[in-house]
């Protein structure tokens, strides 16, 4: 195999970052690794740390992006959990791009782990309980236009965000936490009726109640494959190549 054909596959999370390299079907080729995400937040040190992370990796021709924020085009406009102020309209799959010199597919990292996890089949819903919350849409496997449920009000004084991120974790405890999620998941069946709900992120391990037959937990290895998927069908989802 070609090794350009080789896609490295990048988790940004508000606590770390993640990747491996992956082939053109998505396997794993490389072992995945992770590195602790900047204190400052910032485009420049983010960009280090993927440099840093992956320097010892084999052989990759092009790069996946999931990114913590709301992403359009290539372009970043909102970052929650690593500084708004400092993304604001960031071109951050070209920037990253010029630096890696390889060509860049963004998109919110809800979505691109939607993509790695889903079946295909009705509608598929896909959140990430981590520093933040994250969610993804999708039916019959193509993602369905991105919404930032994290930062809709879930009570008067709290965002999705608030309630159930890791801080809301700290603060309320475990159980009261599990009670939340329970809450949130009611909340998703109800608004959305989907087929099939996926729950990831790295708190996702720490539910502890019952889940229905069409709910699913799934990782962040789990979903770091849908970088691959970006190559695949790149016009199905509008995300440009930035080099």
């Amino acid at each position: 195999m070609d090794l350009k054909d080789n896609i490295l596959s990048v988790d940004i999370g508000g606590s770390h970052i993640k990747a491996t390299v992956l082939n053109s079907d998505g396997e794993e080729i490389t072992e995945f690794k992770k590195i602790d995400t900047p204190s400052s937040g910032s485009p420049e040190d983010v960009i280090a740390a993927i440099q840093e992370l992956t320097k010892d990796f084999i052989a990759f021709g092009k790069i996946s992006v999931g990114f913590p924020g709301y992403v359009k085009s290539g372009v970043v406009y909102t970052a929650p959990n690593l500084g708004s102020d400092l993304w604001k309209e960031i071109p951050f799959g070209k920037l990253l791009g010029e630096q890696m010199k390889k060509p860049v597919r963004l998109l919110n990292d809800a979505d691109m782990q939607g993509l790695g996890v889903a079946k295909g089949t009705g509608f598929e819903i896909v959140v990430t309980l981590g520093t933040g919350f994250g969610s993804a849409l999708l039916m019959n496997g193509s993602l369905l236009p991105h919404i930032e449920l994290a930062h809709h009000p879930i009570t008067k004084e709290k965002e999705y965000d608030d309630y159930i991120g890791e801080k809301a974790l700290e603060d309320v405890g475990l159980d009261r936490w599990n009670k939340r999620v329970q809450k949130v998941i009611i909340i998703l069946k109800t608004v959305f009726n989907y087929d099939h709900l996926y729950i990831g992120g790295g708190n996702s391990r720490k539910i502890k109640f019952e889940l229905d037959s069409n709910i699913t937990l799934v990782t962040n290895k789990d979903g770091i494959k849908g970088g691959a998927k970006l190559w695949q069908h790149e016009d199905q989802y509008g995300i440009l190549s930035s080099h």
